[in-house]
């Protein structure tokens, strides 16, 4: 079911700068019961984002109201929000938009995810590196096509998901998540600065290990450090944390960080 600008429908304008110049955000969540996982997270990063893109959206009444609907009745499920600056002009220049695009929908909450939570997964270094860009660093917007060749690698690999370095070599994420690792009592993730999504489940992470016992640390990291790992974990709003079992031809059996994390990321609200 798609929602599009309060209208159920799925046509989109061909004029539309999402799909002209993937100009916009977006933001994935977690339906549970009805009720939408870390919501106001969710609109939070959705106006963080068209404030630094510049797009004037103004209805988040509506938005709200719209989100809360779509996702009543719905034991589990995907809702994914699209708000791009809307149609108008031929050019880059966006001073023609004056009404943006939202666009909602609901999809069935990926199963493999429960199986990935007892097994564990396998990472697979990606050869597709991604861009650093500090402006665009951290934000969910709607230009993907690193994403998308991080993936299509990934099908022709056993590998569960990838393991991404920026431009300059470091580690950044994975295709479509976050990224931890723990040594000893420590535990790391990738500075997000340059490049890479600053997630929803990785900001509640890091509160929660903020804390902890556990030290947190954000850094700058070669694939060299990260394999010397005691335990890795992967997280996105939808899994929302999935221990590693292999990161190439290492093995990782710790779940330390895994089993602090599961039972506060499944049930944060």
């Amino acid at each position: 079911m798609f929602l599009i600008n309060g209208r159920e429908q799925d046509m989109l304008a061909a004029s539309d700068r999402a799909m002209q110049f993937g100009d916009g955000c977006f933001t994935t969540a977690r339906i549970t019961d009805g009720e939408i996982c870390f919501f106001a997270a969710h609109l939070q990063r959705l106006q963080d984002a068209c404030q630094t893109l510049f797009i004037p959206f103004d209805k988040w009444s509506e938005l709200q109201a719209e989100m809360e609907k779509l996702a009543a009745g719905h034991a589990r499920g995907v809702l994914k929000v699209i708000i791009s600056r809307g149609s108008g002009g031929r050019g880059y220049s966006g001073a023609s938009c004056h009404e943006p695009t939202r666009i909602l929908s609901v999809s069935v909450y990926p199963a493999h995810y429960d199986s990935w939570r007892k097994q564990g997964i396998v990472l697979t270094l990606s050869p597709v590196r991604l861009g650093r860009n500090p402006m665009l660093a951290g934000l969910k917007h709607l230009n993907r096509l690193e994403q998308v060749l991080i993936r299509s690698h990934l099908e022709q690999t056993d590998a569960d998901e990838a393991l991404v370095l920026d431009s300059e070599g470091w580690v950044t994420e994975c295709c479509a998540a976050n990224l931890f690792w723990r040594k000893d009592s420590v535990v790391y993730t990738p500075r997000l600065d340059q490049a890479g999504v600053n997630g929803i489940m990785r900001q509640f992470c890091i509160r929660m290990l903020a804390q902890s016992t556990f030290s947190i640390v954000e850094k700058y990291a070669g694939l060299e450090e990260v394999m010397r790992a005691d335990e890795i974990v992967v997280c996105n709003a939808l899994m929302p944390v999935i221990p590693v079992r292999a990161c190439g031809n290492t093995l990782l059996s710790s779940r330390l960080l895994f089993d602090f994390l599961a039972p506060l990321c499944e049930h944060p609200n």
